[in-house]
């Protein structure tokens, strides 16, 4: 679990690495002794302007400790996600992007895909090449049903059939996410 003092160093983390991309300069975190970030974990950064989705990469598993990946995902995010090529996010958007951080648990097989619990597993499918995930707040985010949720992963994200989700052959996994959104410090270095 990442206490409160993690989730803002990774948040500033994010915020940094962004603003980095987006001036098209490099950037490098500086090093934490905080254990929780030394883990080596999965992670996604999603980025939003006006609630719209604008860049959204991640791992499951890394060699990197956490908070080198957020570092890493958040510049991918805003500038390698394939989704918006030809319409980047600039410098400009920096102060209306919302930032999105989630810590990954491992992927695990899943028994049964109909007991996925909604807002709680994410999910990944994979099946002759192809694969896709949601993250779980997706479920939250559009009210799908479990059969939803798998279908459109499948179809949507992986490019396979709605029901490969039900066949034998495509692997099924599932995860859980701690998500959080980066504070934005405002002009007087408050938070917002």
């Amino acid at each position: 679990m990442l206490d409160d003092d993690d989730r803002r160093i990774l948040g500033r983390i994010a915020l940094e690495s962004l603003a980095a991309a987006l001036a098209k300069r490099p950037y490098e975190p500086a090093a934490t002794a905080k254990p929780a970030l030394l883990e080596k974990r999965g992670c996604f950064v999603t980025l939003k302007k006006g609630g719209e989705l604008r860049g959204c990469l991640g791992c499951f598993t890394s060699e990197k400790p956490l908070y080198l990946s957020v570092a890493t995902y958040a510049r991918h995010s805003a500038l390698e996600d394939p989704r918006f090529e030809g319409r980047r996010l600039a410098s400009a958007d920096l102060p209306f992007i919302e930032v999105e951080i989630s810590a990954l648990t491992p992927l695990t097989p899943c028994p049964s895909p109909e007991s996925v619990v909604l807002g709680r597993h994410g999910i990944y499918v994979s099946k002759g090449g192809r694969s896709g995930c949601f993250l779980p707040q997706v479920a939250s985010e559009t009210n799908w049903s479990v059969e939803e949720f798998w279908g459109h992963c499948c179809r949507d994200k992986a490019g396979l059939d709605w029901n490969a989700w039900r066949d034998p052959g495509t692997m099924v996994m599932t995860f859980e996410a701690e998500a959080f959104n980066a504070q934005i410090p405002d002009a007087h270095g408050a938070k917002s």
